[in-house]
């Protein structure tokens, strides 16, 4: 019995598995089992594949104004594909707390399981799963970090804006 508790102790800490396939048109897939992919630069035409894949729903955390952000294309692409769609554009220097409040509405809802959420290089995308995981699933924050370091959030000033946000939304 000491060995199963701490085996179950064990499994708790450990992330969850996170897989690198290549995808054509999608830079910087990274897929934790079935429930999320994050994602860099996107293309339209990827989202047939993405579907395939599985997913229900697009994410778009792109603003309109960066270099080949494509959200009218991706929006008419994701509706051919059955996806829902959302565009939820957030300042990767200075990201704004609502965009934050309206992606945690979108991820409350079973419909839009699993996610495809995507930037352009991936940090915004692993920035706003790692808040998901600690304030939705209830994980704590070390172990989403960790998640969304290997998911690609490398930028300091994003993965402090998480930290931030978890801190003042905690329950």
């Amino acid at each position: 019995m000491k060995y199963f508790i701490a085996g179950l102790a064990l499994a708790a800490t450990l992330t969850a598995q996170v897989t690198k396939p290549e995808v054509a048109g999608v830079t910087n897939y990274t897929q934790i089992e079935s429930t999320v992919a994050c994602a860099g630069a996107t293309t339209p035409e990827a989202f047939a594949a993405i579907k395939k894949r599985g997913f229900a729903s697009v994410i778009n955390l792109r603003q309109e104004t960066e270099k080949n952000a494509n959200v009218e294309a991706e929006a008419t692409a994701a509706k051919a594909a059955s996806l829902a769609y959302f565009h939820l554009p957030l300042n990767g220097i200075k990201p704004d707390p609502a965009v934050v409040d309206r992606f945690l509405e979108v991820m409350k809802d079973s419909a839009n399981q699993p996610a495809f959420i995507h930037c352009a290089s991936g940090n915004r995308a692993a920035a706003m799963w790692m808040i998901k995981r600690v304030l939705i699933d209830k994980w704590d924050i070390e172990r989403a970090s960790n998640e969304a370091t290997e998911l690609g959030l490398t930028s300091a000033a994003l993965k402090a804006f998480a930290f931030d946000y978890i801190k003042n939304h905690k329950s």
